[in-house]
């Protein structure tokens, strides 16, 4: 299927809105029925029609055909934020007594799901090296169910090979699903690769204007219809009709936003690594990273979001380096027009820091559409403070 046609007309069907060259927003909470039949029907199985908008509406169903287009899926659903997209299908598809294995540092959210929300309902985790195939297979019980992957890691960018995990839960049968929102469904497809379910935080590259928080989970028909009659509907962290328009209209400019992005980031990245005042700069396509051939296999692009660490610098030059700066943001998240940086002391009490953990020494940048030479100019700027 054309990118160009899932973005542009895949689920528009403009001759039921007046040819209009946008879609509406059908901003209603439920819908009517001329017969109590029709009714007995839609309340049988709501993910066939629409009913109430806490499950199916129209604005939203055209999101979700283009969002598992992307992915190269049978499916899709749309929650109102990323970790909606992580947690209610985890919580759906698992049961007391049942373990998982999950990456060493994921999203923060993330780890407290599998640390302090699903142990209190009997589902128990272990976290590994995800670079290590091995260190998956070794971990897995006789009662594993899922393989939890977030490739690459969102601030230190490590990498995990799909398809050989993916083959290896598959033998055992076991559910394998990953976090993509770093690369989006434009430079990764982990369902060609086998993965059977992909979460993404919408807000990201997929919204791209900061103006929206949203997620969506992509896999087989199955699968999403057993996550929708399960716990999508009882817990009901559905997406605001206007909140899928939004991401809608941003679908239209994805791909050359994206492109942006990445030339802009390369640049950055090359004049950062001869700077020297940086250490060192982490990004999935650095060379000199052991998962650099896996990246390159199974990526096709990177983004704007790499890591750096400043030479011989301490929590207080860390801090006085980020608060310098003038036009790239002090904020979390990334995605969007505008460029941000996050350093990790910022999560780190200042008595805690340990200089000798590179995790701790940790600054995250994001690269927007800005021109590059702005964003050096503030760069620069920073770098002289310390």
């Amino acid at each position: 299927m054309d990118l160009s046609y899932i973005l542009n007309e895949l689920g528009e069907e403009r001759e039921n809105y007046f040819n209009a060259i946008a879609p509406p927003i059908i901003q209603t909470s439920n819908f009517k029925f001329d017969t109590v039949d029709k009714l007995r029907t839609a309340f049988e199985d709501e993910f066939k029609g629409n009913l109430y908008s806490r499950g199916m509406n129209p604005t939203i169903d055209i999101l979700r055909k283009k969002l598992a287009a992307l992915d190269g899926a049978e499916d899709a659903l749309v929650f109102g934020s990323g970790i909606a997209a992580i947690a209610i299908p985890v919580i759906a598809l698992l049961k007391a007594g049942d373990h998982v294995i999950c990456v060493e540092n994921p999203y923060s959210w993330t780890i407290k799901l599998f640390t302090e929300l699903l142990p209190r309902f009997g589902v128990n985790c272990t976290f590994v090296d995800g670079s290590q195939p091995d260190a998956i297979e070794n971990a897995i019980q006789s009662n594993t169910r899922l393989i939890y992957l977030e490739s690459p890691n969102t601030f230190s960018f490590e990498v995990q090979d799909l398809e050989s995990i993916s083959k290896m839960a598959k033998k055992r049968g076991i559910l394998t699903m990953i976090d993509n929102s770093y690369c989006s469904p434009l430079y990764q497809q982990p369902i060609a690769l086998g993965i059977d379910l992909v979460a993404q935080s919408a807000t990201k590259y997929l919204g791209g204007h900061s103006d929206v928080v949203a997620g969506v989970v992509t896999g087989s028909k199955d699968l999403i219809k057993r996550i929708f009659d399960k716990d999508y509907m009882n817990i009901g962290a559905s997406m605001a009709p206007q909140n899928a328009w939004l991401l809608i209209r941003s679908l239209r400019t994805f791909p050359t936003r994206m492109e942006k992005i990445s030339k802009n980031a390369e640049i950055i990245i090359k004049w950062l690594e001869n700077h020297p005042k940086i250490e060192k700069v982490l990004y999935p396509f650095n060379p000199a990273l052991p998962s650099y051939a896996i990246a390159k296999k199974q990526m096709k692009g990177m983004g704007g979001l790499f890591s750096i660490i400043l030479k011989n610098a301490d929590a207080n030059q860390i801090e006085e380096f980020c608060n310098q700066l003038k036009h790239i943001m002090m904020a979390v998240s990334w995605g969007g027009h505008e460029s941000l940086i996050i350093p990790a002391v910022a999560g780190i009490k200042r008595a805690e820091f340990n200089p000798s953990n590179e995790r701790h020494k940790l600054i995250r940048i994001y690269i927007g559409l800005e021109e590059p030479e702005y964003l050096i100019k503030d760069l620069e700027r920073a770098f002289k403070v310390i």
